[in-house]
């Protein structure tokens, strides 16, 4: 992807133009953008994360805390949207970096399927909450920002390539285009093309011609090819399903809504208990939820955070411009993720789509921020977008990433494995923790072996000890 953000543009030098206060705060000009860019960047951003304003509370509210209560789907959808609004535009402000957050996926199932059994909501809440506060400090006190400087550049750029394919996969697992293939003895591959082994189908087709229309105008360099696509495939998507009532959309079907406001439920604001919850689980277990909470949280928002910036070009000599801030915000969105009753927000790979956009700064965020307030109100309208739609996005700012191969020394046998690891483990086990994790534990143990321990920093071998804990905590829980 063309990193915009790395020249400043040409200004005549006998008649310097002045630049609005708007453009001064954000450094609009500076990072190589415009007003317009950063707003189509920011509505592309929106569009292609919305769906976890609907999906947030499917999962959070399938499963009962440890008195049997459920969440309602109002309250959920409320604290989704409000905690995605309120800390993408304070990434906006604070941050100044195109990341939008909102609930993580991931992070927001152990919290239904695995804390919540175990204690009740308000409790479960409260360990997010103490999540946030552990990760702002480690903000605050620059730790945070230390451990994520003393990781080797091969690595780093693994991640970016790794999370490409990760994105890529959940765009086109999202639409259906690969779908899991059902256990069974006959089974050699773990997915397959399509629902069983071929495409059909009107949801796949809008998908198909959706992602060509994106490649086609991507490649042209059409202003808003990512929002165009979207918009389009949104429209044939809608006209389809009011001709033909197709079945197979997933969450979202898109049709016109029966009403545009809704009226939100804030009945989880605040609700929290904060160490309830060493009580009814257990102090052992309790902190097991704690620990794995903080470290998905910590290198899940590390490798988007790095790959995001990356693409818009606000990384140089390997440092990410604003990432003591970047990180502060993020910490602030487990918080935040708690104190609504949203489940820990961080920073999302889609917002890469928006940077496909030409978003290079905060103001993307705000706009993106703004329109996840705005769903508070409007949450028919965010039903209208299915993931055939979406998802092309998704794939192709994912193909866009991998060119970051090319940096990567893959003579270097000190790095090879690792790296590879990294890139492989990310999308195979739909999990950025454990890539990095994978990719750190080889590269010490590789270091070690070779008699370069010196190579390695006390701070990447305290790393690498963590994620062997980390890989290993089912296997010593039950010693206990």
């Amino acid at each position: 992807m063309t990193q915009l953000g790395t020249e400043r543009p040409h200004l005549p030098s006998s008649e310097p133009r002045r630049l609005s206060g708007l453009d001064r705060w954000f450094k609009i000009s500076h990072r190589g953008s415009t007003v317009g860019r950063e707003v189509r960047g920011g509505i592309t951003t929106f569009v292609a994360m919305c769906y976890i304003v609907l999906l947030n509370p499917l999962i959070l509210g399938a499963s009962a805390d440890i008195t049997g209560a459920r969440l309602s789907t109002e309250a959920i959808t409320t604290a989704t949207a409000l905690a995605a609004g309120v800390t993408t535009i304070l990434m906006g402000l604070v941050g100044n970096a195109p990341l939008a957050l909102a609930a993580g996926l991931g992070v927001n199932g152990v919290v239904a399927f695995q804390m919540a059994p175990t204690m009740t909501w308000a409790q479960a809440f409260g360990l997010v909450v103490l999540e946030g506060v552990c990760i702002v400090f480690m903000a605050v006190s620059g730790v945070r920002e230390r451990i994520i400087n003393a990781i080797p550049m091969p690595l780093k750029v693994a991640i970016t390539v790794g999370i490409g394919l990760y994105i890529a996969l959940v765009g086109l697992v999202s639409a259906g285009f690969v779908t899991r293939t059902p256990d069974s003895a006959q089974s050699t591959v773990p997915v397959r093309m399509g629902i069983a082994g071929h495409l059909e189908g009107w949801p796949i087709a809008i998908f198909c011609l959706g992602l060509l229309l994106m490649i086609v105008l991507v490649s042209r360099g059409v202003p808003g090819a990512v929002l165009i696509s979207i918009a389009v495939a949104t429209g044939l998507a809608v006209l389809v399903n009011s001709v033909f009532r197709v079945e197979g959309w997933g969450l979202v079907e898109p049709k016109v809504p029966d009403q545009v406001v809704a009226h939100p439920d804030f009945s989880l604001l605040g609700d929290i208990d904060l160490f309830g919850g060493f009580a009814s689980a257990g102090a052992v277990t309790a902190a097991v939820f704690l620990f794995t909470l903080v470290l998905s949280g910590f290198f899940d928002a590390m490798g988007t955070i790095t790959s995001v910036s990356e693409e818009a070009g606000l990384v140089k000599d390997g440092k990410v411009e604003g990432m003591g801030r970047i990180l502060l915000v993020d910490g602030a969105g487990a918080l935040a993720g708690g104190v609504t009753g949203s489940a820990p927000n961080t920073v999302f790979l889609e917002s890469a789509a928006g940077v496909g956009e030409g978003a290079r700064t905060g103001l993307a965020s705000i706009v993106t921020g703004g329109l996840f307030t705005a769903t508070l109100f409007l949450t028919p309208l965010a039903a209208v977008v299915p993931a055939q739609a979406a998802a092309p996005a998704l794939v192709v700012i994912g193909g866009m990433m991998m060119a970051q191969c090319a940096r990567i020394p893959w003579r270097d046998l000190d790095f090879a494995i690792p790296v590879f690891l990294t890139i492989a483990l990310i999308p195979f086990t739909y999990s950025i923790t454990n890539g990095i994790g994978a990719g750190l534990v080889a590269y010490v143990l590789i270091k070690i072996c070779k008699g370069k321990i010196r190579e390695i920093g006390w701070i990447l071998g305290v790393l690498a000890a963590v994620f062997g804990v980390y890989f290993g905590i089912e296997g010593i829980m039950s010693w206990f």
